[in-house]
């Protein structure tokens, strides 16, 4: 397949648990002309051997010794051939109509950029669980991601138009927040839309982000600097205000005291 019109990018760290389902998940899609670029990102277990059990020459397999997310997603983003793509994390599932009805959207407008969908959150297990994510914006979104609005992010989400004159590239000194971080890097004036379909299965577990509060604390507050360095015109406040609601909240549902759910307030609304 010399010209795959989407391109996924999965980047792997000991994901051998969930491994098999996510891969498995972008074969049974109902569109079939994409390219799975894995990444393996200097993984212990048997991530590896899970990956090249898979035949299928749509799947390309890369591996380097651990960088991080960011890094890994990168070398993607430097090899890939779609006319769109997106991202899939080693534990999260494709709903087989992810891929076509995404792009059912950009054949209906091709002045739109990104296009989002529902997400539908899991367990380990894959059965579903509360809550649920469904996008409610469409237009240049720039401003409600600085301000960190829950109408059109939740994560990798977005199946992206590729630009010729737009550079993808992921913040590899962010462990946190970098996914948020992108998207700001690229949106410029670009158009989101969305699907009303549910595109992802986000599966949700102990080891999500929300369990190392000072790393997301950390990567929020790079995040801030980042914003009010790269769009100085938009004030920063909601961003502030949004991120020491969400730490507070973290803090006391971890159990944490008091007094590093304040510290990490007055932490917070003191940034730049």
């Amino acid at each position: 397949m010399a010209n795959p019109e989407v391109t996924i990018i999965l980047p792997v760290f000991n994901g051998a648990s969930y491994l098999s389902q996510s891969i498995e998940s972008v074969l049974n899609q109902n569109f079939s002309n994409w390219e799975l670029l894995v990444i393996n990102d200097g993984s212990t277990d048997n991530s590896k051997e899970i990956i090249l059990c898979f035949k299928d020459t749509r799947i390309k397999y890369f591996e380097q010794p651990n960088q991080g997310v960011s890094a890994a997603r990168n070398v993607g983003l430097a090899q890939m051939q779609g006319e769109y793509f997106c991202f899939l994390d080693a534990d999260d599932v494709l709903p087989s109509n992810s891929l076509s009805s995404r792009l059912k959207i950009f054949e209906e407008d091709e002045n739109i950029s990104f296009v989002d969908g529902q997400v539908e959150f899991i367990d380990k297990n894959g059965h579903s669980v509360s809550g649920s994510y469904r996008p409610k914006f469409m237009g240049n979104p720039l401003k409600e991601l600085v301000s960190l609005s829950d109408s059109c992010f939740v994560g990798q989400s977005w199946m992206i138009k590729r630009e010729s004159s737009t550079t993808y590239r992921f913040n590899e000194n962010m462990s946190h927040a970098e996914d948020l971080a992108f998207y700001i890097s690229i949106v410029g004036d670009g158009i989101y839309s969305y699907t009303e379909e549910v595109t992802l299965q986000y599966r949700k577990h102990d080891s999500s982000a929300m369990t190392n509060l000072l790393g997301l604390e950390n990567g929020y507050l790079q995040l801030i600097k980042i914003i009010g360095q790269t769009h100085p015109q938009i004030s920063t406040l909601a961003a502030r205000l949004k991120v020491a609601k969400i730490m507070f909240l973290s803090h006391l549902f971890d159990g944490k005291s008091i007094a590093n759910a304040f510290r990490s307030i007055f932490r917070i609304l003191g940034a730049k």
